[in-house]
């Protein structure tokens, strides 16, 4: 049985990126306990996105400190960081099955074939897709292939989880059974996951907590915390809590788009 029992916590400190002159994140401190859920929010051009490459090792920040627990990661590769990605256009290999697609992860950490067959198993089973492990990814809906996505993140056993904007191409349907299926998972095993999206039902609905990120240069404008109970439901969308937490974020964000627009546009009068 796969073990998802070691979440870490990140500690990030005066986190910086500069693309030429443009600030991407400014001096971004930011605490993640272990197990927690934790959405971000913000405009385009926030830098959610690049906050998440960089935790991920897929960028490498100008300055600062990224923490797993004790240990210093902004030197460490991607590989090293047991961390699990998802992201908005699924990312398959179209030449690949199902399986073969889930397995990939596995391979590259030359598990074993039996114990990357139990492993691919158990990750289709807990996504709910066991009998498609043989189809080929264009045979495949697009919530189908978002859990073929979830499934490879999670099957090697990552500590954390990063998502961004995962469910954002999806039908609404489809999305709202996408966001049950993985607090689901996440509540059996309390991975770490940061959540990036653009849907503010959708940061409150999942999170523990919410961040909302600043037009450029990106930092942390606002950390709310819901305090809604667990297992949620989407009746919790009429709760004075979940009403509360959504006006926040408005406010927070209408003002930071707004800034933004003035700042491309001086002496605009709107």
């Amino acid at each position: 049985m796969v073990d998802y029992s070691k979440a870490l916590p990140i500690t990030i400190r005066g986190l910086t990126k500069k693309y030429g002159s443009l600030y991407a994140l400014d001096s971004i401190d930011l605490d993640v306990s272990s197990g927690e859920f934790l959405t971000l929010l913000g405009p385009s051009g926030s830098g959610k996105t690049t906050l998440l490459m960089a935790i991920a090792g897929f960028n490498r920040p100008d300055s600062g400190s990224i923490r797993f627990g004790d240990t210093e990661m902004i030197l460490a590769p991607p590989h090293k960081r047991e961390v699990g990605m998802v992201f908005q256009n699924y990312a398959l290999f179209p030449h690949m099955t199902v399986a073969e697609n889930i397995a990939f992860p596995l391979k590259l950490r030359r598990i074993g074939s039996k114990e990357c067959q139990q492993r691919v198993d158990e990750a289709l089973s807990t996504v709910q897709l066991s009998d498609l492990g043989g189809r080929r990814i264009d045979q495949l809906s697009g919530g189908q292939m978002q859990r073929v996505a979830l499934a490879r993140a999670f099957v090697f056993s990552p500590r954390i989880l990063l998502m961004d904007e995962p469910f954002g191409a999806l039908d609404a349907q489809t999305r709202l059974m996408m966001q049950e299926n993985l607090l689901e998972i996440w509540s059996e095993f309390r991975i770490t996951v940061l959540f990036i999206t653009h849907d503010i039902d959708e940061a409150i609905f999942l999170a523990d907590r919410v961040l909302v990120m600043s037009a450029s240069p990106g930092r942390i404008i606002a950390d709310i915390d819901i305090a809604l109970d667990r297992p949620r439901t989407m009746e919790m969308a009429t709760e004075d809590q979940f009403i509360r937490a959504k006006k926040q974020c408005i406010d927070f964000i209408k003002a930071e788009s707004l800034r933004a627009f003035e700042q491309q546009n001086p002496g605009s009068n709107r």
